[in-house]
């Protein structure tokens, strides 16, 4: 069979109607059985093959799997087979691969073997008992990486959990072990996040799990998807300890008061000769006419989630993560070569195992390329976002590149660097871009800096300082970082921001650091703490934005409770905000913003003002000085002001 026809076979009804199945995928252990279930539908052959170790060595047990309906080769084995490794045999296309188990719980070190797994042995103490901290009006992600938030000397982290999922169990931390300055889990809970995002945590093929611990990988090539990363747990040969050791992360962030988004990769695999297309060929990815893989991932492969068995199994690893490992929410990479009517399955099973919104779901609303998906297919892209559920969020790019320059030009620059104020953009940069997509500010993620790309204070100093001296804390750009920053943490949508940005972090320019040595991705709690100014800036933007209704609003109408006013001075914008609802103090907002040199006079709106913001402290609301009439805007700075009485005015309504 040619190429195009197995293309046209796979995306056909008749394919789907003889060989989707609902049934028990995976291995399962009871107290005197053990079940093996795969999905093969092209297969000829199938043979379970068992092993006494992860890797190495030779099967001591073969057996041949059964034939039954919609594709699926099973095995029913005597005895309680937990901890024991297992692979299989599948002829098909003319030839006979080994594989793993798509579907398994538990592998070996580096993953090419699979393990048959008691989940509940791999329960910490209390974890029947662990809950996300309960949830908040607000939400505020901070993503992190396993590795790099933890390797640093000065982490205060013992030196075996350093680049751990323990590391994140451990309390107490500070610089050097000196008793005096937080790090890791207490900086990010005094910081007042609500959510961490994870990086990848599932396996992924990039490291040796076993090998130099001083690799490094963000992890953004998946192998086993429903398994834990071995090169974070303690012994990754072990196959119950990575599940164990990431369950007690997770307890751990639970307990400091922080849900857990876990970032997933569903659109590509490590490599094109994954478990998956060793046990389909080809099913689970997209071809172009020609039948080559098609690459909108940039990683040589497209997962075809529009096909049935691949929407299934992206639909039940989402779920078992939810379930088994408690996770809060799902961060969705390359989001744009997934499709619509998937991503709002997703949506509805979260919502109906767990209650609407409970879970998180954003994405990356692009892809890097072109992809072959079946003709028809919608792909949740940001032009699709009206096809979306309104409780699934996508990166804003066109606020990142606002705010700090084009992402795709190192000297770009945007409103903080020199690149200009327009005070009608930086309205629809506050409004979330609402009044222009249709979305709601709840489909919207409003972030400066992730993983990709420069750090923010990376950009910055490409486009302020010739000499690129990347660990000067240079005061111009200082203040360029916080006025971004507050811009960030004044727009509708849900905040994010990247590990380290509350601290001018740096990758010394390095614009895709992937793969980079540890000493350009750890984070330097060294520097946390010279840069101690800057994080406390965030933390009292942060604290405030809790208590603005205003900005938290998520309804498709939140935008009507913005208002541009009048400013004669170039490089500065106010802002008027409708901050009733909830138990804010102000109902009444001005958000003024100056990337100018020159200081500038507003004319205020009647009443008193409380000072919430100023040059100096994003503080400054814990102790409000009062204005009245007018106040002075100083040069590259902010001023956000309060007002706690609101004069009636004859038939206005809350646009709310």
């Amino acid at each position: 069979m040619n190429q195009k026809t197995l293309k046209e076979k796979f995306d056909s009804e008749t394919f789907r109607g003889k060989y989707h199945t609902d049934q028990f995928l995976g291995s399962l252990c009871c107290p005197e059985w053990t079940i093996f279930s795969l999905w093969a539908p092209t297969a000829k052959a199938v043979t379970l093959r068992l092993f006494e170790a992860g890797e190495g060595g030779e099967p001591y047990l073969q057996k041949k799997m059964k034939p039954g309906g919609q594709g699926r080769w099973s095995r029913m084995l005597p005895g309680n087979l937990d901890g024991v490794y297992y692979d299989y045999l599948v002829t098909a296309e003319g030839e006979t691969r080994a594989t793993g188990d798509p579907y398994a719980r538990a592998c070996g070190r580096n993953g090419e073997r699979s393990m048959v797994v008691d989940l509940r042995r791999t329960d910490p103490e209390g974890w029947d008992a662990d809950v996300a901290p309960p949830r908040t009006p607000e939400t505020v992600i901070y993503e992190m990486h396993v590795k790099d938030f933890s390797w640093h000397p000065a982490s205060g982290v013992k030196p075996e959990w350093r680049g751990k999922y323990l590391a994140l169990t451990q309390e107490g931390t500070t610089l050097h072990g000196d008793g005096v300055h937080p790090t890791c889990l207490d900086w990010v809970r005094r910081l007042g996040v609500t959510h961490v995002q994870l990086m990848p945590v599932y396996d992924y093929g990039s490291v040796d799990e076993g090998g130099d611990p001083e690799q490094f990988n963000w992890g953004y090539d998946p192998m086993n998807y429903n398994i834990p990363e071995g090169s974070y747990a303690t012994d990754p040969s072990d196959g119950a300890a990575r599940i164990r050791e990431l369950k007690q992360a997770i307890m751990a962030l639970h307990k400091a008061g922080l849900r857990v988004i876990m970032d997933v990769v569903y659109n590509h695999t490590c490599r094109l000769e994954s478990c998956l297309w060793k046990t389909a060929p080809w099913y689970f990815y997209r071809q172009d006419e020609k039948g080559a893989p098609t690459n909108g991932s940039g990683c040589g492969n497209d997962i075809a989630s529009e096909r049935s068995m691949a929407a299934r199994y992206i639909l039940d690893s989402v779920l078992y993560w939810a379930e088994e490992y408690h996770m809060d929410g799902f961060r969705f990479d390359l989001m744009g070569l997934l499709d619509v009517p998937l991503m709002n399955r997703i949506r509805l099973e979260l919502d109906h195992r767990y209650g609407r919104g409970e879970k998180l779901m954003l994405g990356e609303p692009w892809s890097a390329g072109g992809t072959g998906a079946r003709p028809g297919t919608v792909l949740a892209h940001k032009g699709n976002m009206d096809r979306m559920d309104t409780e699934i969020a996508a990166f804003c790019d066109a606020t990142r590149d606002a705010v700090k320059g084009n992402l795709f030009e190192e000297k770009g620059r945007g409103f903080v660097n020199g690149g200009g104020l327009d005070a009608d953009r930086l309205l629809k940069c506050i409004g979330a871009w609402c009044t222009e997509t249709g979305q709601k500010p709840s489909q919207v993620v409003t972030y400066l800096s992730c993983h990709d790309d420069w750090t923010l204070w990376d950009r910055l100093v490409s486009t302020g300082d010739p000499k690129k001296r990347y660990t000067l804390p240079q005061p111009d750009l200082l203040a360029q970082n916080r006025l971004a920053a507050a811009i960030c943490f004044s727009c509708q949508g849900r905040p994010f921001l990247l590990s380290g940005e509350e601290f001018g972090r740096t990758k010394k320019g390095c614009r895709n650091s992937y793969h980079a040595p540890l000493d350009i991705n750890q984070l330097d709690w060294e520097l946390a703490w010279e840069n101690r100014d800057l994080a406390d800036w965030y933390r009292g933007l942060i604290a405030l934005r809790m208590r603005l209704p205003g900005l938290q609003d998520r309804k498709r109408k939140a935008a009507l409770r913005l208002k541009k006013l009048p400013l004669a001075a170039r490089d500065c914008a106010l802002i008027q905000v409708d901050n009733r609802g909830g138990d804010s103090p102000w109902t009444d907002l001005l958000l003024a913003f100056s990337a100018g040199k020159e200081a500038v006079t507003l004319d205020l709106p009647a009443g008193a003002w409380e000072v919430l913001v100023d040059e100096n402290s994003s503080f400054a609301w814990q102790n409000p000085a009062t204005v009245a009439a007018s106040a002075i805007l100083k040069p590259m700075s902010v001023l956000f002001l309060g007002r706690r009485a609101r004069p009636e005015v004859s038939g206005e309504t809350n646009p709310a």
